[in-house]
């Protein structure tokens, strides 16, 4: 080849090198968030539908919904396995790389579009389950797909690409680019060494801008006056820190329980017939929902924001109702994520601790403190947790007592269960012996 030709064969194989760089550091971001803006669109309009569909039938979930469960359970088994469960723990087993998992089998743009309908099948049927872990998965997945493309080569390539995906997937489902960046550092990141280049900020923050552009500079869960004290308030702090943790820790105690396979004919009913145990744990959640006039169908956003915002009372039960309903939901082995039904069982207990201890704290700050408690205390991730309730509140001013409250949850929820959720349920999904935690034996069931 002439000197030329050389030269010319380099420019082109840089010019190929930057092209697939920037369509996996500015088209995939720009695809996360719409899709995840989608997906946001898409769970409201279900959410409506399942409103309408439940009004002036009453009883009609106890006959529709186990049937549902039992349908998304069989569909995400049979089209589309890997989709099962929240999303989370399948962005962290990929994070392992070939040598533990197969990350595709995870990570896949067909995964993405089961993700999506599926969950919004959930939503639809009255699942009490939320969209945001599924858009984790979905944005890792989305960013995985640029892997074995151009210089985009190796394991940590891959762990960047999933990490800045998992990351954009939060920053854009919340709305809050701050708490991306956190979570990538507490929960995908935590067995291995993070790094806060360029790609990962521009995925987060590209991402953010999509979720901004099309939804507006919106909070989450609105607004809230509420306000404590730093030097009056560490009994609220303590007491919120502690409950919530406690309680999120024994909800990530039993959904590990039921992700790992229950003892007994229980255990073995749910083994040998999926799809029956999905339409049990189905008509579960529909005696909930009877129970409570539909409060703990879907997302429990309605519920949580009327009670932060101080606009209306919730009845007694919701928090334990939701607990139950959330724990269903997930152990049928169905798409969907905890995050935002576990904000919505932490708004329940604040509620409840507020009206035990009315001397405690303003109503509002309990409130959101437990939130931030139980949260900490179910992903076992503090600052990912503060920052989202500081975030999705425009409660700054709340800055030092959500951090303790959170602190003190994560230290109180390891009492109750050892093992961190979401790293609990990706260990299942790697088959090396030595990555099965202690606590729960080790049996093979869908992704929780």
């Amino acid at each position: 080849m002439t000197p030329a030709g050389s030269r010319r064969a380099r420019l082109r194989k840089r010019a190929v090198g930057y092209l697939h760089r920037g369509w996996a550091w500015l088209i995939g971001p720009l695809l996360v968030g719409l899709v995840a803006v989608g997906l946001a669109y898409g769970s409201e309009e279900v959410t409506r539908f399942n409103r309408w569909l439940w009004s002036g039938q009453p009883l009609l979930p106890l006959l529709l919904m186990p049937a549902a469960f039992a349908a998304l359970a069989w569909l995400s088994r049979r089209w589309f396995p890997g989709a099962q469960g929240s999303g989370i723990p399948q962005a962290i087993a990929a994070m392992e790389g070939e040598e533990r998992v197969a990350p595709r089998s995870l990570l896949s743009l067909r995964i993405v579009v089961g993700k999506v309908l599926l969950t919004l099948g959930g939503l639809a049927a009255g699942a009490s389950i939320g969209r945001e872990g599924p858009t984790v998965q979905i944005g890792a997945a989305i960013m995985h797909a640029f892997h074995g493309r151009g210089p985009l080569q190796g394991e940590q390539q891959r762990r960047t690409l999933i990490l800045a995906g998992g990351a954009a997937g939060i920053a854009a489902a919340f709305n809050t680019p701050l708490a991306g960046i956190m979570f990538a550092i507490e929960e995908l990141s935590s067995r291995h060494v993070f790094k806060a280049n360029s790609s990962t900020l521009i995925t987060v923050v590209l991402s953010g801008l999509v979720s901004l552009s099309l939804l507006g500079n919106y909070t989450y869960f609105g607004t809230t006056s509420a306000a404590l004290d730093w030097r009056g308030g560490a009994l609220a702090i303590a007491v919120c820190g502690m409950i919530g943790g406690l309680a999120g820790g024994l909800f990530s105690r039993f959904l590990i329980a039921f992700s790992y396979g229950l003892p007994g004919r229980v255990g073995v009913f749910a083994r040998s017939r999926p799809f029956a145990w999905a339409a049990a744990c189905g008509f579960g959640v529909a005696l909930l929902g009877v129970a409570t006039s539909g409060l703990v169908f879907g997302t429990g956003y309605d519920p949580t924001r009327m009670t932060l915002e101080d606009s209306g009372a919730l009845p007694w039960h919701f928090g334990i109702a939701k607990f139950a309903a959330t724990l269903l939901s997930s152990a049928a082995g169905i798409p969907g994520g905890i995050f935002a039904p576990s904000l919505a069982v932490g708004a329940g207990i604040g509620d409840n601790l507020s009206m035990l201890l009315p001397g405690l704290a303003q109503h509002s700050a309990v409130v959101l403190l437990v939130m931030a408690a139980y949260l900490a205390g179910v992903t076992r991730a503090p600052l990912t947790s503060f920052i989202i309730m500081m975030e999705m509140t425009d409660s700054h001013h709340m800055l030092m007592p959500l951090m303790a409250t959170a602190l003190i949850a994560s230290a109180a929820s390891k009492a109750v269960c050892r093992t961190p959720l979401y790293h609990a349920l990706a260990n299942r999904l790697m088959p090396a012996p030595e990555a099965v935690p202690s606590q729960v034996p080790a049996r093979q069931a869908d992704p929780g």
